[in-house]
């Protein structure tokens, strides 16, 4: 996802609740391209944001007599009509709020993103599932792991790669909903041929924390060994602040995990093109 194909994802929205990043990092690039990494500054080269705005138009000429139709007298200039009383002038569509702080960045691009979720046909289901077992299997695993090669797995490597097992059960599941199927405004579905698992990461910016969700692609295609390596690559890379655009193309479902925050139950918002979005709550 690179070059054009990196400017036209970037512009429908590809990128997700990481188009912050995006920005964030085009801002950067353009001040100094040296402080971006080689596949940020290949995936800028011909970048262009998409800025939403409309060029001016300009009037169009007045097309000269054509010399087999005689040019028109003019007519004699219409009588004034009874003066009108002045229209009320519009209300403004939103005014300032005093003492609100606008909301740019990461911030303003969650709220984007958000909105775009309404757009979305959803179905949400909450389950209780026991937990016993994938606790007592864990621990075991990671007996194992400590005694052989080292490492741990965590609930969430368990829990994702579950979720992938599950979209090859329900493969209705690895659907998108389209909003113009056809150019002509009719509503269809996009089935994806493989699965993307989008893992919502907590990461420091500035005074404050944001979510960046890389992707782990054609997960699917992956045993356990592999899909934990690259989950961690992942995770590594978002760390060192080695993360390339790659790494977040191709999501087709999310897991995100409140349940670290001791939250029960959640509703998070499924972004456009993907099918799912599974919110874990506390265990």
């Amino acid at each position: 996802m690179q070059g054009q194909d990196g400017q036209a994802a970037a512009g429908t929205g590809a990128f997700g609740p990481n188009a912050w990043l995006v920005e964030d990092m085009y801002e950067r690039y353009r001040a100094d391209p040296s402080s971006v990494s080689a596949s940020w500054r290949e995936f800028f080269a011909d970048y262009r944001p998409s800025t939403g705005s409309t060029p001016a138009t300009t009037p169009a000429a007045t097309p000269a007599p054509s010399p087999m139709v005689p040019a028109a007298v003019p007519a004699a200039p219409p009588t004034a009509p009874p003066t009108a009383a002045p229209a009320t002038a519009p209300t403004p569509v939103s005014a300032a709020v005093e003492g609100a702080t606008p909301l740019r960045g990461a911030a303003g691009r969650i709220v984007v993103n958000m909105e775009a979720s309404l757009g979305v046909p959803t179905a949400t289901s909450v389950r209780v599932v026991p937990a016993k077992l994938l606790e007592v299997n864990r621990t075991i695993v990671n007996d194992q792991l400590k005694r052989t090669i080292g490492g741990k797995v965590s609930f969430t490597h368990l829990i994702g790669y579950a979720v992938v097992k599950g979209l090859a059960a329900v493969p209705a599941m690895n659907a998108a909903f389209v909003a113009d199927a056809d150019g002509k405004g009719t509503p269809g579905v996009l089935r994806h041929e493989h699965a993307g698992l989008g893992l919502a990461v907590d990461v420091e910016k500035g005074s404050g924390r944001t979510l960046l969700v890389p992707c782990i692609a054609h997960a699917d295609t992956r045993d356990f060994k592999s899909f934990v390596g690259a989950y961690e690559e992942l995770v590594r890379k978002i760390h060192t602040n080695k993360i390339a655009p790659d790494d977040f193309a191709g999501t087709t479902v999310t897991l995100t995990n409140p349940g670290t925050l001791g939250t029960v139950q959640s509703v998070p918002r499924l972004m456009p093109g993907q099918g799912v979005i599974v919110g874990v709550g506390a265990l």
